[in-house]
C-alpha cells in the first residue's frame, strides 16, 4: 500500500509535461492576425466611405456666409431657441425624425434620410440660393452620434463613439480590448444598415478574414456609423465548453466516490 501511495505523486509529476504540451498545441494560425500575409505594399484605392444618414441620427449643421448677419438666422443660439419649435435644435444637433426629415430654420422640412453629408450639404446650399436667403453659403455637417458596436469574443464588448467619423475595423477591435484567444479571426461579422433607393431599410452582413490580405482592400475595412462588429467563438471555445459541461458531472461523481472509498479505508 505504501509503495502505491509513494508512486502516485511521481506518476502525476511525470504527466505534467505531457499535459502542458497538449494544452499548448493551439495552432498559431488560429490566434495570430495576418498569418501568412506577405510583407510589402498592398495596392489599395480605398477611401473612407461616407456614412448614409439614417432615421434617429443627430446632425450638427452650421451655415456660414460672406455676410455673418445674414447667416445668423440659420444658426440660432441656445438662448434664442424656442422649446416648442423643433427647428431650433442647433446646440444639440438636428434629429432625423421617423419620416427621415430634419426641421431646419427658414427652410422647413428637409429630407435627409438616405443622403450622405455631401449630398445634404448641397441640398441645403441650393435651397438657400433658390430662396435668395444667402449669397454664397457654406454648409458644414457632422454626425453627433457616430458610433460602432463591438460584441462577442473581445476583451470588453462596447459601444464606441467616434468624434472624427473615421475608424477602421482593426481600430474598433483594439478599442474593444482585442480579440480573446477564443475569437474566430477568420470570420469576423460586420452588420451594416443600408437605405435602399426605394427608401426601405435593410441590413447587410459581411464576413471578414483577419488572416487575409483582402482585409486591406475590403469595403468593410473602414466602418460606418451604426455598424455592429461581432466576433464569434472559435471551435476550441465551443469544444471546451461542450467538454466541460459533459465531464464536470463525471469528475465530481468520481471525486465523491474516491472520497467515500478513502474514508472507508482510513476508518478500517
Amino acid at each position: 500500500m505504501n509503495i502505491l501511495f509513494n508512486t502516485v505523486p511521481k506518476v502525476r509529476l511525470a504527466l505534467l509535461p505531457v499535459l502542458f504540451l497538449l494544452f499548448s498545441c493551439t495552432s498559431v494560425k488560429k490566434t495570430a492576425y495576418f498569418y501568412g500575409v506577405p510583407s510589402g505594399p498592398i495596392p489599395s484605392n480605398m477611401t473612407v466611405p461616407e456614412s448614409i444618414i439614417q432615421k434617429n441620427d443627430i446632425l450638427s449643421i452650421v451655415v456660414t456666409d460672406l455676410n455673418p448677419k445674414a447667416s445668423e438666422m440659420f444658426n440660432p443660439g441656445t438662448e434664442n431657441r424656442d422649446a416648442n419649435n423643433p427647428a431650433n435644435e442647433t446646440s444639440r444637433g438636428y434629429l432625423v425624425d421617423t419620416d427621415g426629415n430634419i426641421h431646419f430654420p427658414l427652410l422647413g422640412l428637409i429630407k435627409a434620410e438616405g443622403l450622405t453629408k455631401t449630398q445634404l450639404k448641397e441640398k441645403i446650399r441650393n435651397l438657400t440660393l433658390e430662396k435668395k436667403l444667402l449669397l454664397d453659403p457654406i454648409v458644414s455637417i457632422r454626425f453627433l452620434n457616430f458610433r460602432v458596436t463591438v460584441l462577442g469574443e473581445v476583451g470588453k464588448p462596447t459601444v464606441i463613439p467616434i468624434p472624427n467619423e473615421k475608424i477602421s475595423l482593426l481600430e474598433a477591435l483594439g478599442l474593444a480590448g482585442d480579440l480573446t484567444i477564443y475569437g474566430n479571426r477568420t470570420n469576423v461579422m460586420v452588420i451594416r444598415e443600408d437605405v435602399l433607393p426605394s427608401k426601405k431599410e435593410q441590413r447587410s452582413i459581411a464576413r471578414v478574414n483577419l488572416n487575409s490580405s483582402e482585409l486591406f482592400t475590403s469595403p468593410y475595412y473602414y466602418l460606418q456609423s451604426n455598424d455592429i462588429v461581432y466576433v464569434e467563438p472559435n471551435k476550441a471555445k465551443v469544444a471546451s465548453t461542450s467538454r466541460a459541461s459533459q465531464w464536470l458531472p463525471v469528475i465530481f461523481s468520481g471525486l465523491s466516490l474516491a472520497a467515500i472509498v478513502a474514508d472507508r479505508l482510513l476508518s478500517n
